[in-house]
């Protein structure tokens, strides 16, 4: 009987009251501090969270250090603008010279064909067909000009030093009056156009003694 004494329990009385009868004070739940540790707890993650999220670069960082640096350039962004700029200076320039040797081309071959009138012309003003204001005069006149406006220059005369690059010798004098070689007589004009030898004037040279 006594063992059983021993081992029963008192039992447990708890005084659930939130106002301590004794104090009048209000009463903590059981359990509240933990609570408020653990908020605690998720306040200072949230802080250090936030204080992470500050060390990440967002959309408008990258925009903003992208702008930066075009406003800003650097010495290779420089040197890479410059190299463009005069590889497309070239091209311009090289494109332009092409255009230009085209346009000389296709005039020139145009104008090519107009050569033997031109010469036939040359023909008739020796013989004095040209002279005066005959309907002939008249024709030959409107077609050199025509010519020239084109950028159609003839060239030889008599008196003028020897050019090889532009006079083709059919033939040969030698004489005491001249000390170099000099057109002694143009038998068929020379003609360039623009920066273009289109045919070299064929003229008769007087050669020193």
């Amino acid at each position: 009987m006594s063992d059983e004494n021993q081992n029963h329990e008192e039992p447990v009385i708890r005084d659930k009251r939130r106002i301590d009868p004794e104090t009048g004070e209000v009463r903590k739940p059981e359990g509240s501090e933990e609570v408020t540790d653990a908020a605690a707890d998720a306040a200072a993650a949230s802080d250090t969270g936030a204080e992470a999220d500050e060390d990440v670069l967002t959309v408008d960082d990258i925009l903003n250090a992208a702008q930066a640096e075009v406003q800003e350039p650097s010495d290779e962004h420089l040197a890479d603008l410059k190299r463009v700029t005069a590889e497309y200076a070239n091209y311009r320039k090289r494109t332009e010279a092409n255009r230009e040797v085209e346009r000389e081309r296709a005039v020139g071959a145009a104008v090519a064909v107009l050569l033997p009138v031109l010469d036939d012309l040359d023909r008739a003003e020796k013989h004095g067909d040209l002279e005066g204001d005959a309907p002939f005069a008249t024709i030959a006149a409107k077609l050199r000009a025509a010519t020239a406006k084109l950028g159609l220059q003839p060239f030889g005369e008599v008196g003028e030093p020897f050019d090889p690059q532009r006079h083709e010798a059919i033939f040969q004098q030698p004489s005491d009056e001249v000390d170099t070689d000099t057109v002694a007589d143009v038998v068929e004009t020379g003609y360039t156009l623009g920066g273009t030898l289109l045919r070299a004037a064929k003229v008769v040279v007087k050669t020193p003694q």
